[in-house]
């Protein structure tokens, strides 16, 4: 008689492994897009709603309104209001806003103002490309909203000096588009300070969007040429020591 429970106790135990997997597996998948519904490096296509692409929003002149002109993406920070992009997209903070989330004229996430700017000192007294990564605290300007736009979307890790040539992912908004774009494809330096990729169609307004390796934050687009001259190459300032203090400073700020 003792052998059926023994049959029982190891059948129960596979059940519960198989569980146990099976919830690793989702947690797993949690925040990682379907790889076979990704495009193939080098190609641009719309960014599908989800929770990467929900952490990117487009910058405002005034409000909605106004027009987007910049992109922005919401990074992890102890007040959970931070977000990055690039130096030269916050020249007016004052009337700047963001949206995370944005398609189609619409904010899911609602609008959010830039209450404090964080850029590097060779920016502000000379404009050097090597410094056009900045980050900046937002707060809700919507009646009747509270907390923080990290508890609504999550927010990036930010992971400084990447190898040179890192798969990077960009994910932005062209100024006449309502869709965020995405594009990924190996980068490469294009100085010991700049590092460029190739990826068509990232046009006027994609200017500050995350370049992101492995999930993680490594970069906005911006620096050389103001990020680029032609929609098919793009150049971000690499981060570095002084970045991440930069970054320090912003989620300490609260």
């Amino acid at each position: 008689m003792l052998p059926r429970p023994a049959r029982r106790t190891r059948a129960r135990r596979a059940s519960r492994i198989l569980l146990a997997l099976a919830a690793m597996a989702a947690l797993i998948s949690v925040d990682v897009p379907d790889a076979a519904a990704r495009p193939p490096l080098g190609v641009t296509a719309q960014a599908l709603p989800g929770a990467t692409a929900d952490r990117v929003g487009a910058l405002f002149s005034g409000g909605l309104d106004g027009g987007h002109f910049c992109t922005a993406a919401v990074v992890r920070s102890d007040d959970r209001d931070v977000i990055a992009t690039a130096a030269h997209c916050l020249g007016e903070p004052d009337t700047t806003f963001f949206a995370p989330g944005y398609r189609d004229g619409e904010a899911p996430y609602g609008v959010w103002k830039v209450t404090g700017v964080h850029v590097a000192r060779g920016w502000t007294d000379g404009e050097n490309p090597d410094d056009d990564i900045a980050f900046a605290t937002v707060a809700p300007v919507d009646g009747g909203r509270s907390g923080a736009v990290e508890d609504l979307v999550g927010g990036f890790p930010v992971a400084a000096l990447q190898p040179a040539d890192a798969t990077v992912t960009v994910i932005g908004y062209p100024g006449t588009d309502e869709i965020p774009l995405r594009c990924s494809n190996t980068t490469a330096l294009f100085s010991d300070t700049q590092r460029r990729i190739d990826c068509p169609d990232l046009s006027g307004g994609t200017s500050g969007s995350p370049w992101l390796v492995d999930g993680a934050l490594a970069g906005v687009l911006g620096g050389h040429e103001g990020g680029g001259t032609v929609p098919e190459v793009s150049y971000s300032a690499v981060m570095g020591d002084q970045a991440v203090e930069l970054y320090r400073e912003a989620s300490d700020a609260g």
